[in-house]
Formats: structure tokens, sequence, C-alpha cells
């Protein structure tokens, strides 16, 4: 009799600890990953990624969301031309990080200097972008 009570408890203890790690499972937080491509000069665009980088970083606290800016999107990120620099300011103040493709800076002569502050650098920006998608992140385009 006490074989079998001794076989039940340890079957119930397995099983216990069986339910438990599966909620520990369901515990795990799901990391989210965004890279974001930008090549318009639309400033009509600007004022939606923002928007929607917003809306990203309200839902998702801890998404690490970066916007890679080359082409003509690189606009967005000269001091002489961009239409939302408060935004992008509380948006990198919500971790959003904002890189600009130097390449297409070498292309246009521009400097560091000619850009907003505090934002990062990659030499090439569809190789940041295909190396970040490498790395689990989903891509988005921004505008058209």
């Amino acid at each position: 009799m006490n074989k079998i009570f001794l076989l039940i408890l340890l079957f119930l203890c397995i099983g216990a600890n069986a339910f438990a790690q599966k909620d520990k499972k369901k515990e795990k937080r799901i990391e989210h990953k965004v890279v974001i491509q930008l090549s318009t000069p639309d400033t009509a665009a600007y004022r939606a990624l923002t928007r929607q980088l917003n809306n990203l970083k309200t839902a998702w606290e801890e998404a690490e969301v970066v916007v890679v800016a080359h082409n003509k999107g690189i606009n967005m990120l000269q001091k002489a031309t961009c239409s939302v620099p408060n935004e992008i300011q509380r948006l990198m103040a919500k971790g959003v990080v904002f890189i600009a493709c130097e390449y297409t800076m070498q292309q246009l002569k521009l400097s560091k200097g000619e850009m907003l502050e505090n934002i990062a650098y990659t030499p090439y920006g569809l190789v940041e972008i295909i190396t970040r998608q490498e790395k689990g992140y989903a891509y988005l385009k921004a505008g058209f």
C-alpha cells in the first residue's frame, strides 16, 4: 500500500512540475524587433511614420525599433529639411533609433554636422536593413 501511495505521489509531483514548466513558457515575453526602411522625400510620410512609431511604442514599450533612412529619405534626418524634428527627438527618448546611410550622405555631400543630433550612422542603408532582417527583425517600408 505504501508503494502505491508513493507512486501516486511521485506521479502527482511530476505532473505538477510539468504544469509549472508549461506556465513558465506561457509567461515568456515576446521580443519585438522592427526595422523600417525610409527612402521617400514625402513629408506627409514623415508625419505618418512618427504617428505610427508612437503607436507602436505605446503598444510595445520594450520593442526594439530602428528606422534606416537612405536615398531621398535622408531628408527626414537633415537639420535643414526635417519637418518633424521634435517628434524624432521624442521618439528617440522612447528608444527608437534613427540611422542615416553614409553612402547617401556622401553622394549628396552631406556632413554629420548637417544631420539631426544623436542619430546613428551606417555605411550602407540597404546592408543595414538586410542584416537586421537576418537577425530576426520584422521589416516595414515607410511611405510609398
